[in-house]
């Protein structure tokens, strides 16, 4: 799978949570400096104690038991059970079990696919550190599991008169090992709680194994996996245990076909039920046919249309054909540029095909403002062929594409400071291949189109008989009907992921 409002909100292990009104002590660093990298390669890391940090971390056998039966057996009233048996074995022991002054548990949720060799090296030491309870292979368990069951597990137990267990509750806190797409994931499978009103929600923070790895770098962990990853680690989990908790906007695309299907869904999308489908039909006020289909997905990065998306499509089919190929983050980089050029971003005119033209041809583009209920159109320059819509300011391996926009600018185009919590999301174009090469080299600034608070595409294809998206990195072909109109429409997740901050 590689693929928020008080005011100052305590964490549940005291930690405080910042939005943009009261900034935290260490904002997250928007680039990460050579010297972090450094820094990570693992020498810090050997000055964490392994004893003190299993003190700190782990929780009492039962607790650890009782989420691991309730998350392998997807039931509660199994996880209790094997609270109760623990106990017993307990019962007249000589050793005093261990982690019943647990200062922050934490749980840790391991992509073993990611990272090349690393991921299974990485499980291994993961169990060294903590414990084998407390660290799930996502291969193996589906993070939407330890939600329901495992956390749900600890909550009945709470409700039982089990302080341990409420605190564990309370204070727990989630590390993911894995690129941007597992990260996403998780945290979408966290959202639930703020669904089902079952708060606090675990703050998250990141072991970096992706190759992008933009949610990371985005939040103080870091670009890529260190050389020393074995006392790294360490320090990472370290950090994590006090470091200063903050907010992510996260953004729901919904998108409303008139016919057809998409035929290869991506993990990021899922149909909509008929529930959401009326739902979205009342907000939108228009009702959807019976050949109509919805889809609906969330997105913490980024949302892109157009050759980008249509460049990621192919690099990701030739990786699942050839996976011999991608052996790593440099060698899937390297593929990458290599099957861009293959696509007619570069040498291509862009009047020469339907297929390579710029996108004002099929999309229309609407927004809406910061406190304004109207959509207003945007004219969409015509010399771009891709569109991104960007929530962090890290995008494409910590590449920086809206740039760092000095104040005189800002007032000019009526655009604020961009953060990832101000509830604002950001537009920018890319040209042929060769001003996109130039943008991520950070010669030059991205094509500025918008600042919003909620956005609405409308595609048609005319000669086109299908647009590429992709979010957070997952691209599908997005098929589209001659005269009628396929509708993408963007708005916020009315709460915030929260984030460790690994710059705190």
């Amino acid at each position: 799978m590689e693929r928020a409002e008080a005011e100052v909100e305590m964490a549940g292990n005291g930690d405080a949570v910042h939005t943009p009104h009261s900034a935290p002590p260490t904002a997250p660093s928007a680039r990460v400096s050579i010297w972090e990298s450094v820094r990570a390669c693992g020498v810090w890391g050997r000055d964490v104690d392994k004893a003190e940090l299993r003190r700190r971390v782990v929780m009492p056998l039962y607790a650890r038991r009782a989420v691991a039966a309730a998350v392998a057996e997807k039931d509660e009233a199994a996880g209790v059970a094997a609270a109760a048996a623990a106990r017993d074995e307990a019962v007249g022991g000589a050793e005093e079990e261990d982690g019943l002054e647990v200062v922050t548990p934490m749980v840790v949720f391991v992509n073993s696919k990611s990272g090349g060799r690393h991921g299974p090296e990485l499980k291994v030491r993961l169990h060294e550190l903590i414990s084998k309870e407390q660290v799930f292979d996502l291969s193996v368990v589906k993070p939407s599991d330890f939600v329901r069951y495992g956390l749900g597990c600890l909550e009945r137990l709470a409700d039982q008169g089990d302080n341990c267990a409420k605190d564990i509750r309370a204070n727990l806190r989630i590390m993911v090992a894995g690129g941007d797409g597992t990260v996403g994931w998780v945290l979408g499978c966290l959202q639930e709680l703020n669904k089902s009103k079952r708060e606090p929600v675990p703050p998250t923070g990141i072991i970096p194994l992706g190759t992008g790895n933009d949610l990371a770098r985005s939040f103080g962990w870091g670009g890529s996996f260190p050389f020393g990853w074995r006392s790294a680690v360490k320090r990472y989990l370290n950090k994590a245990v006090s470091a200063s908790v903050v907010h992510l906007d996260s953004w729901q695309a919904v998108i409303r076909m008139p016919e057809g299907e998409i035929t290869e869904l991506p993990h990021a999308l899922k149909k909509a039920e008929p529930a959401d489908q009326l739902e979205f039909s009342k907000a939108s006020g228009s009702e959807l046919t019976e050949k109509a289909s919805c889809y609906k997905g969330v997105f913490y990065n980024y949302l892109s249309i157009g050759m980008d998306a249509q460049v990621a499509y192919g690099f990701h089919h030739l990786r699942d054909e050839k996976p011999y190929l991608a052996q790593g983050p440099v060698a899937n980089k390297l593929i990458y540029a290599g099957y861009s050029c293959t696509q007619g971003w570069f040498c291509t005119p862009c009047t020469a095909s339907p297929q390579l033209r710029g996108l004002r041809n099929i999309l229309r583009l609407y927004i809406k403002r910061a406190n304004c209920s109207e959509w207003e159109q945007i004219q969409m320059p015509s010399s771009v062929r891709s569109i991104v819509v960007l929530n962090l300011d890290n995008y494409a391996s910590g590449k920086h594409p809206w740039g760092d926009l000095k104040p005189d600018y800002l007032e000019k185009k009526g655009f604020v400071e961009a953060h990832s919590d101000d509830g604002l999301i950001e537009i920018f174009g890319l040209k042929e291949g060769w001003h996109a090469s130039f943008v991520m080299a950070e010669l030059i600034k991205a094509k500025h189109i918008a600042q919003a608070a909620a956005i609405k595409f409308e595609m048609r294809g005319g000669e086109w008989d299908r647009a590429y998206v992709q979010m957070d990195g997952e691209p599908w072909k997005q098929p589209l009907i001659q005269d009628q109109s396929t509708i993408v429409e963007i708005n916020k997740v009315p709460y915030h992921s929260r984030m460790i901050n690994g710059d705190s």
